[in-house]
């Protein structure tokens, strides 16, 4: 395959694993990062997604190299766990201006550590085989990026329609989404106890 080749199949890889139906653990971290804010936060929100990017890049790029390698049940226990912290964070959230928000860029950049070492299982197959492993790496970010970027954009919708059209008020679309979520991964948590399942 040539370099554009290399770059377009590792890029719809990263797009399709966020957006598959079968990445519903990382598309409600996604969700539950940005449901507490609104459309006139967007450039905090790519932020705070750019610093999930960052952690989970750095993981994945030391788990596809073996510098780094843990058990994949202990990897998606722990990511369901990630969902549950940032669910109830969002719970007892009450300041909602950029001073109040910073505790979520160390959410996003910490817990995407994590889930970076599940992107990895996905890929550390396919790139062993590969020489191109930066390309692979770098589209299959990049591909991330968009899918998380996708997803954002669909909270932030649902958020000003409820929100600013439906006149909901704010918290309580957040509690209604984050509660939502909290079950979601506290029933995957509990499927994913290594040793128990």
């Amino acid at each position: 395959m040539t370099l554009l080749e290399d770059f377009v199949f590792y890029f719809r890889e990263g797009l399709n694993h966020i957006l598959d139906s079968g990445a519903i653990d990382h598309q409600l971290f996604i969700i539950a990062l940005a449901i507490i804010y609104l459309w006139k936060d967007w450039r905090q929100v790519l932020v705070l997604v750019t610093a999930f990017t960052i952690g989970h890049s750095l993981t994945l790029a030391l788990s596809v190299l073996d510098i780094i390698r843990f058990d994949s049940r202990w990897v998606e226990f722990l990511i369901s766990i990630t969902i549950i912290i940032t669910a109830v964070v969002n719970l007892f959230h009450r300041d909602f201006s950029n001073r109040g928000l910073r505790i979520n860029y160390f959410l996003a950049l910490f817990f995407g550590l994590i889930h970076g070492m599940g992107f990895a299982n996905t890929i550390r197959m396919m790139l062993a085989t590969d020489q191109s492993l930066l390309t692979g790496l770098f589209a299959f970010n990049v591909g991330l990026e968009v899918g998380q970027i996708a997803v954002v954009f669909v909270i932030l919708s649902l958020s000003w329609l409820m929100v600013n059209k439906l006149k909901l008020a704010r918290r309580y679309w957040i509690n209604i989404i984050s509660g939502i979520i909290l079950l979601m991964s506290l029933q995957m948590a509990l499927t994913r106890i290594p040793g128990y399942n």
